[in-house]
């Protein structure tokens, strides 16, 4: 998608797939849609993923998506309800070919499970778990005590912390996927 500042797409992109709209029916065209919803969708995107190049790749799979499959009689409304229908979807594929979630990135790891667990294997997973916080920068071990420890909502943690809502996602982001590598470092060093 091109060169970007500030995590933004580069606004000199535009799509020239003229008009959609069939005879004389309210329409929003790919064009528009492009214009209007390309910053919005890719900042849902990166905010997810919190990799620009991933993002930038996945909002343009958007749009070519949009560009094929757009139906030309949809209102502004309807266009932007289906293109971040269109943006989930995407993230979700990706999700799955990276054979990886966002919601339980340390999910792979060879840590007992809570329930249903002896005394002992419940004591070996938060022992675990504490170790995986202590190998963490002050930062990132904030962010994750506050927010799965303490259960803070995204909001609540970046207020807590100083911070925007933004920067406690990519902070999380990050926290997340570091814990992860020490965790797989960890499981790969006792096999």
């Amino acid at each position: 998608m091109g060169n970007l500042s500030g995590h933004e797409p580069d606004a000199s992109l535009t799509l020239h797939a003229g008009e959609l709209a069939r005879s004389g029916e309210p329409a929003v065209s790919i064009e528009h849609a492009y214009t209007r919803y390309v910053v919005p969708i890719y900042r849902f995107l990166y905010s997810r993923l919190g990799n620009q190049e991933e993002a930038e790749d996945l909002t343009s799979e958007v749009f070519l998506k949009a560009v094929r499959q757009l139906e030309p009689s949809r209102d502004d409304a309807s266009v932007q309800a289906w293109l971040y229908q269109v943006a989930r979807t995407t993230l979700a594929d990706y999700w799955r070919r990276r054979n990886r979630t966002p919601e339980a990135p340390l999910g792979y790891l060879d840590v007992p499970e809570a329930s249903g667990g002896t005394p002992a294997s419940d004591q070996a997973a938060t022992q675990f778990a504490l170790w995986l916080l202590d190998q963490l920068s002050e930062r990132y071990r904030e962010v994750l005590t506050l927010r799965f420890l303490k259960g803070y909502s995204i909001k609540e943690t970046a207020r807590e912390m100083g911070i925007t809502e933004n920067h406690a996602k990519v902070l999380q982001f990050r926290a997340v996927q570091k814990a992860a590598l020490l965790g797989r470092e960890h499981v790969e060093r006792r096999a």
